[in-house]
């Protein structure tokens, strides 16, 4: 199989510098079309390959939490995206082979194949096998003239065509079912941007929704006729009223051992001469005046940091991995530091290099943070931790996964 993906990625890229310009419209038309075929070919083999690589367990083999995050690492993606490519090769791998022959065949796109799977999974579940193989054929048949949506939506009323009988009892399933791949579904990603904002992205599921209407509808009208914020402004600005209400309120429970708080990193005298910008402990950075205005609510810890960013005194060390020492961590490791972990500092536990019962000493230089994930792994796995020479936590693989060796680092909470 690598050959002759080989020799189709050489035939592709044979293409790419084609002069597109220079066809006949027909031939322009027709190049779309094979294009169009070749990628969800293409699409059915990464889905087999993945539902090997998961079914081999190969992704928490080598200390992934998941297949999905796993692939968020070795292909770029976004872990919503590698989910649904971990769900959709299982669903075709389970019981759905004429979805994956369509696909195969480039007569359904990955879009519509996600369609149908959920549709069929559904018929399958109320009216049984032939059922199900009655609505592959008649769902791969329309997706010849529709799109995914419109397919999604034919979708719900399927029975109605391959067994009218039943119906009325499936369109109530049908109904269960989009509630419980809307729980699936369900996601909030953070990204951040190059120029320190955040953009948020994802899918809310009914209720969720409905929540956050609530919370924000009504801070999201305008404050007077002199109001000259947009629409989008107004909900961005009464996000942020509701997430200080929520952080004002002292209910939210504790993470990684603190209160739940925001952590902003600055100097002591840029501060007082309101010249000193800031660094969240996710990385994110603060203008002067957005540091002195979280400054006239917040409690002071003074820090020592080295030219490299190497936190050399905060507060006074205790016993346990707490307080003044927890904090010094998270402005060093600012996340899970195990490579290809985007787990913040709040999610995080702090790890013992050298084990405690082993005579390891409680201090920033035999300490290192880890998601809970990681933190096992670490502890049943043949991976190793240390300190580098500027200060910071690198890991070395166990052999098997490379022979050399060679350190790595987590680059994902890395400042610039």
């Amino acid at each position: 199989m690598v050959e002759e993906l080989a020799q189709a990625d050489d035939a592709v890229a044979a293409c790419v510098d084609a002069a597109a310009w220079a066809l006949p419209e027909h031939d322009l038309l027709a190049a779309l079309d094979a294009a169009h075929r070749l990628q969800q070919r293409l699409a059915a083999i990464t889905l087999a390959l993945v539902r090997e690589i998961d079914g081999r367990g190969t992704a928490r083999a080598q200390g992934a939490s998941s297949t999905a995050v796993w692939l968020r690492e070795r292909l770029r993606l976004t872990v919503p995206a590698a989910r649904r490519l971990v769900d959709l090769a299982a669903a075709l791998d389970t019981g759905n082979p004429g979805v994956r022959q369509a696909l195969a065949d480039g007569h359904i796109s990955l879009d519509q194949a996600r369609v149908i799977t959920d549709t069929v999974t559904t018929v399958q579940a109320t009216a049984g096998t032939e059922a199900a193989n009655k609505a592959v054929a008649v769902l791969t048949d329309w997706a010849s003239q529709f799109d995914p949506t419109h397919l999604r939506k034919l979708g719900t009323r399927i029975l109605d065509h391959i067994a009218p009988d039943i119906a009325d009892a499936a369109a109530q399933a049908a109904l269960d079912a989009d509630a419980r791949r809307a729980a699936r579904d369900r996601h909030l990603t953070l990204s951040e941007q190059a120029d320190g904002r955040l953009r948020l992205s994802g899918t809310l599921d009914a209720e969720t929704a409905g929540l956050l209407r609530a919370a924000i509808d009504p801070l999201s009208t305008p404050t007077g006729p002199d109001d000259e914020r947009s629409p989008g402004q107004r909900r961005h600005d009464a996000l942020s009223d509701v997430c200080r209400l929520a952080l004002h309120s002292g209910d939210l429970p504790e993470h990684g051992g603190d209160p739940t708080q925001i952590v902003v990193t600055t100097s002591y005298d840029g501060l007082t001469r309101q010249l000193s910008s800031g660094t969240l402990d996710t990385g994110l950075s603060l203008t002067p005046e957005a540091v002195r205005r979280l400054a006239c609510d917040a409690t002071l810890l003074p820090a020592v940091l080295g030219g490299t960013g190497q936190v050399l005194d905060v507060g006074r060390q205790r016993r346990l991995i707490t307080g003044p020492l927890r904090r010094a961590l998270v402005l060093r490791d600012r996340g899970c530091a195990f490579p290809g972990c985007d787990r913040p500092p709040r999610w995080c536990h702090a790890h013992h290099i050298h084990h405690w019962a082993d005579g390891g000493t409680t201090n920033l230089a035999n300490a290192v943070l880890l998601c809970g994930h990681h933190h096992r792994h670490l502890h049943h796995s043949d991976w190793t931790v240390q300190l580098g020479r500027d200060g910071h936590p690198e890991f070395v693989p166990p052999a098997w996964l490379d022979p050399e060796q060679l350190p790595r680092r987590n680059h994902y909470h890395r400042r610039t």
